[in-house]
């Protein structure tokens, strides 16, 4: 039996689509479950932001920050 050109190619095509597909729906799921845990981080993490912007920006001393950074880091 002859079914042309792309009658060869017609089931490599079918498992390349059925592939992209499932690739596809991973690729989504998986983005959308590590995109919410990557935007809230932790409290502590934030709060040791704002701790050494304060730093930089000279509102708090040294001894403040670590002071600060040692009660966030234990608590």
């Amino acid at each position: 039996m002859m079914y042309g050109w792309f009658g060869g190619f017609g089931f490599l095509w079918m498992i390349v689509f059925w592939g992209a597909l499932i690739w596809l729906i991973t690729w989504v799921v998986r983005g959308a479950g590590t995109r919410t845990n990557r935007s809230e981080g932790t409290s502590t993490d934030r709060a040791l932001d704002i701790l050494e912007a304060r730093f930089a920006r000279g509102e708090i001393d040294a001894t403040e920050l670590e002071t600060r950074r040692r009660d966030l880091l234990t608590s």
